[in-house]
């Protein structure tokens, strides 16, 4: 029956994704399943996309029972290929220390977005100079449950205009103070390496960079000396504006695509990069970065794809909250009446063993994925 199985030609790109989720392995053949990253997800079958050297595109799914035949036929370079991924996808991935704080990945966490910017596109203004009142707003999160509080001086929305860093530093460093010296997990959102620098000075422990540390040259440098988790997001721009203007994905060669895998293979090349740059891979999770320079349907296939991403072997974290890809599935719901659609987003992220979920709404976020939580655990007591 595997023989029926496609496969790659010799060089092709090869992806592959995991597929036919199980709530629980009890009562599955040994060999038909496996765990998600060390999640509480088990898939029961993989999906390979290719695409070869012409650019023409294909496809195929199969039981993992089958997979070790369909792997053992594939040119060597594609079958290591395969292990290499398949490994990706087995990873447990180790948890994070920073200072007195253990961040596990064995079940899902929410960011919370604390913005101290002027004119962010959801919250901009609501708590610019006002240290103590943004404070109040992170303690509120991590009591609803956020695990991560990500602090952010400069918009990153379409259009929106550079901040000095001086200015953005002014911004963040009084809120991460306090936040930090209260034992809550902060991550600073930034891509200046010197507003990276004085937020880890103030008690930041990760550094959150919406363009994967491509802006500023001496980023990859800060983070390697201090240690520090690093957050990668896709963007198709390393200059001023994050969004890039129009692009056009590689993915064309599938009919527009596979934007899923462009993102994948820049994400990739990032951590190669990154890990050669003295980061250590164990503390680097990745952002496909929805919404940043891409339209909508490249946005939809993504989060479809979601699972895909797994084969990196590093956490994920996924950001739709509130954006405009919302408004876009909803009639044009304005940013204001977006949290069913941010929560749904969110909850299909879960489902597909995303580690993070970066919300506004985190006391809803944390309700949603409370019940997640509860119904895993049922689902594992009852067999």
């Amino acid at each position: 029956m595997s023989d029926a199985i496609d496969s790659p030609p010799p060089g092709a790109r090869l992806y592959l994704r995991p597929i036919w989720f199980a709530d629980t392995p009890v009562g599955l053949a040994d060999g038909s399943y496996q765990r998600l990253a060390g999640g509480l997800i088990w898939f029961q079958a993989v999906g390979a996309l290719w695409i070869d050297a012409d650019g023409k595109p294909g496809k195929a799914q199969m039981p993992l029972l089958q997979f070790a035949d369909w792997q053992a036929r594939l040119p060597d370079a594609l079958g290591e290929r395969a292990v290499t991924l398949m490994a990706g996808f087995a990873a447990t991935r180790p948890a994070l220390t920073m200072g007195e704080r253990v961040l596990r990945f064995d079940t899902p966490h929410v960011m919370g977005i604390l913005n101290m910017t002027p004119d962010s596109f959801s919250d901009g203004g609501k708590h610019v100079d006002e240290p103590e009142k943004a404070a109040d707003s992170g303690f509120a999160m991590q009591l609803a449950g956020a695990s991560i509080v990500d602090v952010g001086g400069e918009s990153t929305r379409p259009g929106a205009e550079a901040v000095w860093e001086g200015d953005e530093i002014a911004r963040v460093v009084p809120v991460i103070e306090r936040l930090a010296k209260s034992g809550i997990i902060v991550s600073i959102d930034t891509r200046k390496a010197s507003v990276m620098e004085a937020a880890l000075a103030a008690g930041a422990g990760i550094v959150n960079d919406v363009t994967g540390l491509t802006h500023d040259p001496r980023g990859l440098e800060v983070v390697a000396a201090a240690g520090c988790p690093i957050i990668l997001m896709h963007t198709p721009s390393a200059g001023e504006d994050p969004h890039g203007g129009a692009v056009k994905y590689k993915g064309d060669a599938i009919g527009g695509a596979s934007i899923d895998c462009d993102v994948f293979d820049w994400l990739e090349a990032r951590i190669a990069i990154c890990v050669a740059a003295g980061i250590d891979r164990a503390k680097i999770i990745v952002d496909p970065g929805i919404g940043f320079g891409k339209a909508l349907q490249d946005d939809t296939r993504i989060v479809n794809q979601l699972a895909m991403f797994h084969g990196l072997g590093v956490p994920i974290l996924f950001g739709a909250s509130r954006k405009r890809m919302v408004g876009a599935l909803t009639n044009g719901a304005p940013v204001a009446e977006r949290l069913g659609g941010s929560v749904a987003l969110a909850m299909k992220a879960i489902e597909a063993g995303v580690q993070i979920v970066r919300v506004h709404d985190v006391t809803e976020s944390v309700q949603a994925a409370r019940v997640w939580r509860g119904l895993r655990d049922a689902a594992l007591v009852a067999g």
